[in-house]
C-alpha cells in the first residue's frame, strides 16, 4: 500500500520522505490556509521534494472554470495530480482533463456510486473519506469494501485512496481491505511505529544493559 502524506507542511513532509514512507502528497484549501503559503509556491516546492504524485485541489465549481484552473495547476510540476471535488461538474471536469493526459484525484467521495461515476469519467485516483462518515455513525471504512468489491468486478484502474484518515487502526484496516493508498497527516503515520508492549520492552532491555556495567562505543 502506497502512503501519502496529507499536508502542506515542507519539514513534515521532508522528514518522512528522507524515511522513504512518502508515495505522494495530497494538499486540498484547508491544508493551504494552515500552512500559510501561497499556493503555487507551497506545490511547486512539495512537487521538487517529492518524486510522487502531488495533489493540488481547484477551487472553482464550475467544470470550465475547474478545467481552466487545473490545467494552471498542472503547470506547476510533471507530478502534479488535479483534485476535483466529486461532484457533476467535477466529473465533467475529469473527463476532459484525465483525457488531456493529466492525473486526477476526484475528492469527497461518500458513496460507492459516486466511485463507480469517477472511475468512468477517467479519475486516477479516488478519495473517500473515512472519518468524516466516522463522524456520522456510518462505517467509512464498509465503503472501501464495496468500492474495492466494484472495481475489481469490473476491472477498473482508479486506485482507491482513502482519505480522512484518524486513527492507525484506519491504517490497518484500509490495508487488509485492499485500498491502493492512504492519505494521512504526518503524526498519524509516524503512529504506526508506537506500541505499548515496544516501549515497554525497550525499557526492561536498557535496565538491564544498565546492570551489566558495559558499553558498546
Amino acid at each position: 500500500m502506497k502512503f501519502f502524506v496529507d499536508t502542506a507542511e515542507i519539514d513534515a513532509i521532508a522528514e518522512l520522505n528522507d524515511l522513504g514512507m512518502v508515495d505522494g502528497v495530497t494538499t486540498n484549501p484547508s491544508l493551504i490556509l494552515k500552512s500559510g503559503r501561497d499556493i503555487l509556491e507551497v506545490t511547486k516546492e512539495i512537487c521538487d521534494l517529492v518524486d510522487g504524485p502531488v495533489s493540488a485541489e481547484v477551487v472553482a465549481l464550475e467544470s470550465d472554470a475547474m478545467i481552466a484552473e487545473g490545467r494552471k495547476l498542472a503547470e506547476i510540476a510533471d507530478n502534479i495530480t488535479i483534485k476535483l471535488p466529486l461532484t457533476w461538474d467535477g466529473l465533467k471536469a475529469c473527463k476532459v482533463l484525465s483525457g488531456d493526459g493529466h492525473m486526477i484525484n476526484v475528492t469527497l467521495c461518500f458513496s460507492a456510486n459516486q466511485a463507480l461515476l469517477a472511475a468512468k469519467a477517467g479519475a486516477t485516483f479516488i478519495s473517500p473519506f473515512i472519518g468524516r462518515l466516522d463522524d456520522i455513525h456510518i462505517d467509512g471504512l464498509e465503503l472501501i469494501e464495496d468500492i474495492r468489491t466494484i472495481y475489481d468486478n469490473y476491472g477498473f484502474e482508479t486506485e482507491i485512496l482513502a482519505a480522512s484518515i484518524r486513527s492507525v487502526n484506519h491504517v490497518q484496516d484500509c490495508a487488509r481491505i485492499g485500498a491502493d493508498v492512504i492519505t494521512a497527516p504526518p503524526d498519524v503515520i509516524k503512529k504506526l511505529a508506537s506500541h505499548p508492549l515496544t516501549n515497554a520492552g525497550l525499557e526492561q532491555f536498557m535496565k538491564d544493559w544498565a546492570k551489566t556495567g558495559q558499553k558498546i562505543l
